[in-house]
């Protein structure tokens, strides 16, 4: 617990780094903060706040910069979250047209990434709910097997599945009685989280094949085509940050070519209510230590199908991105709806 001279100090060390991305001494902070305290004390207190961690003093000045805890106190307890100026309402409004179907999905990718100066990213929908009558795997040759999906209304879906290695007719017929003793019968959001969640516990040799189905199966849930839309990935070359870190800027990258990775983090984001922030470590993925991933999920007759994001560095100003990936949720939620019961 942090008293208010503790809480007003730190609040004012995060916002003026994010505002000018320079380290903060104890005099300026005397200054900004509105409180009457010498520099001493000042000190003193930042001192504290350097021991619980949630401030660090890097080796090349005397002032303190926020860590990744000290972000996550400050987006929890101290921000002031501010209403969208209504030239972006309108900028988004404007962009989300029900009309315009096809281009949904890509517009509030484009408008997130040019709205932040971040990378947009947004989750391509999924299909409505989708229940699973039967599945199997069919072994075709050394190292392809097909994925036969019937749904409980009858469609069938073939997916062909390459594997690093072949696969006997046994561990086949095996991975075909598990996937069919907890699945049958519950819908493919189901089996994408279940399924993802109980990699672990399946033996290592059906793992692969598991993981191919998962991802097969996602393509039936959400169609053809791309599995989300991202945007603005140049704008991150002009954060300093990264521009200063090419090995962590071509990671970032690489992140945003596999798209497996992105969609488990995003799949997350569709179980939360509202806007969800992920900060350095807390995403799971070694390419986003540095930096933070601010989400809401969309809906479609009140069934979450999707979900919009944004990817900045961790200095990034929380209260003016916040509420660009609220509203751009809720209006592609707005309009997708409009299309589904017109």
């Amino acid at each position: 617990m942090l008293d208010d001279r503790a809480r007003t100090l730190l609040k004012t060390l995060i916002e003026r780094y994010i505002a000018e991305g320079q380290p903060v001494g104890s005099r300026a902070l005397s200054r900004c903060s509105g409180l009457e305290l010498s520099a001493a004390t000042v000190r003193n207190v930042m001192a504290d706040l350097e021991d619980i961690g949630l401030i660090a003093s890097p080796h090349t000045s005397a002032g303190r910069v926020p860590t990744a805890r000290g972000y996550r106190f400050f987006v929890d307890s101290l921000l002031t979250v501010k209403p969208l100026e209504p030239d972006k309402l309108q900028a988004i409004e404007g962009q989300l047209l029900p009309t315009q179907p096809r281009q949904l999905i890509s517009n509030a990718s484009h408008l997130l990434s040019g709205l932040t100066r971040f990378a947009g990213i947004v989750m391509a929908p999924r299909r409505p709910t989708l229940r699973v009558r039967q599945m199997e795997f069919v072994s075709l040759s050394e190292r392809r097997v097909l994925l036969i999906l019937v749904t409980a209304d009858g469609d069938v879906q073939n997916r062909l599945l390459f594997t690093n290695r072949g696969y006997t007719p046994s561990e086949l017929v095996t991975a075909t009685n598990y996937l069919n003793q907890h699945f049958v019968g519950h819908d493919f959001e189901h089996m994408h989280a279940r399924v993802r969640d109980e990699l672990r516990e399946l033996r290592g040799d059906l793992q692969a094949l598991m993981a191919a189905a998962l991802t097969a199966g996602d393509e039936v849930i959400r169609g053809p085509g791309e599995r989300y839309v991202i945007s603005g990935e140049r704008n991150l070359l002009g954060v300093e940050e990264f521009s200063s870190n090419m090995q962590r800027l071509r990671e970032l990258f690489d992140l945003f070519e596999q798209q497996t990775a992105l969609m488990q983090l995003l799949d997350l984001t569709q179980r939360a209510d509202g806007v969800q922030i992920f900060i350095g470590g807390e995403s799971g993925l070694a390419p986003l230590d540095e930096c933070s991933v601010v989400t809401a999920p969309y809906e479609v007759d009140g069934e979450v199908v999707g979900s919009v994001g944004v990817i900045g560095p961790t200095r990034m100003a929380y209260e003016r991105v916040i509420p660009i990936v609220d509203i751009t949720a809720k209006l592609l939620s707005s309009a997708l709806n409009y299309q589904a019961n017109s």
